[in-house]
């Protein structure tokens, strides 16, 4: 079911913890099925310094989570923020299909703290306004699917 790169990021996940003062905090989460994701950034020179995960919930939430910290770690915000959903699953070696939404949340968990940290920072802001507003559009559509509650209850925690 699952490949072994998603078996590895389970059973090792990289990144795992909380950045202290981080710069942005992403919070995702499915609340039908329970997956909940936050992802902390550290930003230096523009750069994600640093990625990190806390993640309660399956297997392949916990190996997306791991996965994207490695994908954006040492990028640019702008190029954080490009990695798309089908980056994570597709890095992973593929996903099962009623996994797919696991990968999104890792996606807009990313999303979600580069979004929170030009919300803070307003230089950065200023410096990167179209991200900004991309990113706006973006964390304000992830929400909305999340409050609709997508049916997932029997596809997580397996």
């Amino acid at each position: 079911m699952y490949t072994d790169k998603v078996k590895d990021h389970f059973k090792n996940p990289r990144n795992q913890g909380e950045i202290e003062g981080a710069d942005g905090v992403g919070d995702v989460g499915n609340p039908v099925c329970g997956d909940m994701m936050r992802i902390t950034i550290k930003v230096k020179d523009g750069k994600l310094e640093d990625v990190r995960f806390k993640t309660f919930g399956c297997a392949a939430a916990i190996a997306t989570s791991s996965m994207i910290t490695e994908l954006a770690k040492g990028k640019t915000i702008e190029e954080g923020a490009q990695i798309a959903r089908k980056d994570v699953a597709n890095a992973l070696d593929g996903l099962p299909p009623i996994k797919m939404h696991c990968s999104n949340l890792a996606a807009d968990g990313l999303h979600a703290a580069i979004f929170d940290y030009l919300g803070k920072n307003e230089a950065a802001r200023k410096a990167h306004q179209a991200l900004y507003d991309d990113l706006k559009a973006r964390v304000t559509k992830a929400k909305k699917e999340e409050a609709e509650g997508h049916d997932h209850e029997s596809e997580c925690h397996t």
